[in-house]
């Protein structure tokens, strides 16, 4: 499933600001592609984009944003903390508060709240008003989130749920799910998925063609 930001056809787009620069990730990107043994075609056609766009995240003319970035480390078999280029000299079971840097990735931020190397993945993460509320996310595994503060609009299959604060949600990801704001203060939450170590594992993007829930 492509999404518009995936047409091939769209032209070269302007530098992102300093608000999203992300300067590991385009060297990661080629760097963990190769090591998967798969072709730009292949892991373009695996991530549901076009070779032409992914050529461009893997030169920095444009950058990934979250659920990019959660498609491509399942596809090569890693972490989304890996392919943003960080590392840790072991695996402490202890993240402090301090070592939590944040990253911007289409329009959320998240905070990396486990270690990375391990088979799940912990984030915090703040979802504005507004942002990839129509994306439309498939992809083998399991999801658990909890809701921080602000309203949390969750889509399962054909059936839309609203979360406040307190309340959560575990759910297998292959079922058809989007997230979104409710409120135009946004919300914060915790977000925790499994991590398939697999080069065939996919993440399908795209927006819903029905009305909001």
């Amino acid at each position: 499933m492509s999404t518009p930001e995936s047409d091939a056809s769209a032209g070269p787009a302007p530098p992102p600001g300093p608000a999203e620069e992300l300067p590991s990730v385009a060297p990661q990107l080629r760097a963990l592609r190769r090591r998967a043994a798969l072709t730009l075609e292949a892991a373009a056609r695996a991530a549901g984009l076009s070779p032409a766009h992914l050529s461009r995240l893997e030169t920095g003319q444009r950058q990934p944003s979250l659920p990019m970035l959660l498609s491509l480390a399942r596809i090569y078999g890693t972490t989304v903390s890996e392919l943003l280029g960080e590392t840790v000299s072991d695996r402490d079971a202890v993240v402090r508060a301090a070592d939590m840097e944040p990253t911007r990735a289409g329009g959320w931020t998240y905070w990396q709240a486990g270690a990375p190397g391990r088979g799940m993945q912990a984030l915090r993460v703040r979802v504005p008003y507004g942002s990839q509320g129509d994306i439309v996310r498939v992809h083998p595994g399991e999801e658990w989130l909890y809701v921080l503060s602000g309203r949390l609009l969750l889509r399962l299959g054909d059936t839309a749920h609203r979360l406040g604060p307190g309340d959560g949600a575990h759910f297998d990801s292959l079922t058809p799910h989007r997230i979104a704001a409710e409120d135009r203060d946004g919300l914060e939450l915790l977000f925790v998925h499994t991590l398939l170590q697999s080069p065939t594992a996919t993440l399908c993007l795209g927006p819903l063609t029905g009305g909001t829930p």
